[in-house]
């Protein structure tokens, strides 16, 4: 059945192409956070352990409701690990880095989602799709906050 909420066909698509980057990007640092989450260890490690769960925990919700947004605009979402490699934004860490390194990896993944999700906001401005601009400023809020958090354990 047609599709008519009042965005164009190739907006809709060109829309659920950039969500597709983000959910990427998005699921790519859940992966990064998770693992992070099983492998820290050190001074830091109760810390990061409960904070890497909570950011991990936050991070499943939002790949739900982004590839959701994406369905809903009537294409189908990317779900595969070589999918999400090709789309994302922010690399596979490779080995077990040190607790402060993880820190730094997750802000700059933090940041690599803001950056998608700021990417993609003037073509869902101009076609007045206030549902995906709703998602990506609750991501760009969070994101930013969670990597203003991650670095403030690196201050002195």
């Amino acid at each position: 059945m047609e599709i008519n909420i009042g965005i164009n066909e190739t907006d809709r698509k060109n829309i659920a192409s950039g969500l597709g980057k983000l959910l990427a990007t998005t699921y790519s640092l859940y992966l990064t956070t998770h693992a992070f989450h099983w492998n820290v260890k050190g001074p830091m490690f109760n810390t990061l352990h409960l904070m890497f769960e909570t950011q991990y925990n936050e991070l499943a919700l939002a790949v739900d409701q982004i590839a959701e947004r994406i369905r809903s605009l009537g294409f189908a979402a990317p779900g595969t690990y070589s999918e999400f490699s090709g789309l994302s934004e922010f690399g596979e860490v490779k080995g077990v880095p040190k607790a402060e390194e993880m820190i730094r990896i997750l802000v700059q993944g933090q940041e690599s989602v803001v950056r998608v999700a700021r990417g993609l906001f003037a073509l869902v401005d101009k076609v007045g799709d206030e549902p995906t601009a709703d998602i990506l400023t609750q991501r760009m809020q969070i994101h930013e906050k969670t990597a203003w958090m991650l670095r403030s354990l690196l201050d002195s």
